[in-house]
């Protein structure tokens, strides 16, 4: 709907397009296009006001209407893509993370994407594109995916919380060389300021999430989360749903040894498995 809306507002003007408007406000192009087509959402109140007053929306009721529908756009629960079809619901989430203040993630499958190093996030593309009938496009395009994410680490415009599972680190993908990689790579970006990373060890009797998920705070906007089951990836905004998956995760950050003895454990790791 509000897509719908800035599309109508943008095309009264006969002649303006989306590269023009990228260009005027700073907008990458396809951001425009992807917000008008309501693909992604437009989490940022800020940019919307851009909008509003490029496009001279004065009557502050139109405003106002304008704003609850972006608030509207990211309140409806829930949203649902089944993986055999893109996943057509990653490109929301991605365009969410990117806007974020907070992030905090726990995995039990794989390592979180946004601590991937390159090396490990194409082993595991390739490892699954013949059985998931992927192209190499496909697969490369994923990891420099995974690698335009952590520009949000290396920006320090976030604070990232990541919680992996020991089973996740003992899964060897690629092989010993790529897993050493990645060890060093988590303990690189666990040194940063605004990164800490926990490692639940496999013999410590705790509470551990069933399912992935990944917890988004933003500055104008209530947290969202992102969840993953075995064929979705869904997103839910409700107080209720972010509440339970916020319990999950404090739950889990308490019983973890700290982030300082994470380099620690990765380094009995490698020793044990890797050499």
């Amino acid at each position: 709907m509000l897509g719908k809306e800035l599309r109508a507002l943008r095309e009264r003007v006969p002649g303006r397009t989306a590269e023009g408007v990228s260009t005027a406000l700073g907008f990458s192009r396809s951001k425009i296009s992807r917000v008008e087509a309501g693909d992604i959402p437009l989490p940022k109140l800020g940019d919307l006001e851009k909008l509003l007053d490029y496009y001279e929306v004065r009557d502050l009721d139109d405003r106002a209407e304008l704003l609850k529908m972006q608030r509207d756009s990211l309140s409806k629960e829930p949203f649902t893509s089944y993986r055999n079809l893109l996943p057509s619901g990653m490109p929301m989430y991605l365009g969410l993370e990117r806007d974020a203040i907070k992030v905090r993630g726990y995995e039990n499958n794989v390592v979180h994407g946004l601590l991937q190093e390159k090396s490990y996030a194409k082993a595991l593309g390739a490892s699954a594109k013949v059985v998931e009938e992927r192209t190499t496009e496909f697969v490369e395009q994923g990891v420099r995916t995974r690698m335009e994410r952590k520009n949000l680490i290396s920006s320090g415009d976030a604070e990232v919380h990541i919680i992996l599972t020991e089973s996740t680190l003992r899964t060897v993908v690629g092989s010993p060389d790529v897993m050493r990689a990645q060890y060093a790579e988590i303990i690189r970006l666990n040194d940063l300021d605004n990164v800490e990373v926990q490692i639940i060890p496999e013999d410590l009797p705790t509470y551990r999430a069933a399912f992935n998920f990944t917890v988004l705070e933003f500055v104008d906007l209530g947290p969202v989360v992102q969840s993953d089951s075995a064929k979705a990836t869904t997103m839910w905004s409700k107080d209720s749903d972010v509440g339970q998956y916020q319990r999950q995760f404090d739950a889990m950050v308490k019983a973890a040894p700290g982030p300082n003895q994470t380099p620690q454990i990765l380094h009995a790791l490698e020793k044990k498995l890797w050499t």
